[in-house]
């Protein structure tokens, strides 16, 4: 059985320690749980970690940066094909022009053959358009589509012992 590899975008570092927003941080909780639990294996990039970085508050951008190496989260770079296929997303308008690390984010999932990609986006990332329009655009130019999903989606279908969630119109 291959462990679905998975991309955790910012929001899952910043969730985890959101006591403002008690379901996103308990989801988000149980994914690293079932991370650590050996269900998934985790992914982030260079972009997610530079928004980290960029935290002004230090004690907190040190306990979501601790998360990456608590969970051996697998820290992908950037290369050419993942600016490409990011700069198409944007001049198609799959992801708007204002956040092109939005863009990244989805790009080197895709470009690294990542299974799903998580986030609590629901602005820009976790949203029909943004889905249809990516998986378009991975087709056409030879890409195998990444799932992307909340914490809760992909833990409420692991724990039916489902594996990936598939996404149907319907469902957005």
């Amino acid at each position: 059985m291959n462990i679905p590899k998975i991309y955790l975008e910012t929001t899952m570092f910043n969730f985890p320690v959101a006591d403002d927003s008690p379901q996103y941080r308990d989801d988000t909780r149980k994914l690293f749980e079932a991370i650590k639990a050996g269900k998934f294996e985790p992914y982030t990039s260079i972009y997610a970690t530079d928004e980290l970085q960029a935290d002004p508050d230090q004690e907190n951008r040190e306990r979501m940066l601790r998360l990456v190496g608590e969970y051996n989260v697998q820290v992908l770079g950037n290369d050419e094909q993942t600016e490409r296929l990011a700069e198409i997303y944007v001049r198609e308008g799959a992801v708007k022009a204002t956040y092109p690390t939005d863009a990244r984010h989805i790009a080197v999932a895709v470009v690294n053959g990542l299974d799903v990609m998580v986030s609590l986006n629901f602005q820009h990332l976790v949203k029909r358009k943004t889905i249809e329009e990516t998986a378009r655009i991975n087709a056409r130019e030879g890409y195998k589509s990444v799932g992307i999903y909340t914490p809760r989606e992909l833990i409420d279908h692991d724990e039916n012992g489902c594996g990936i969630p598939e996404r149907s119109p319907a469902s957005e």
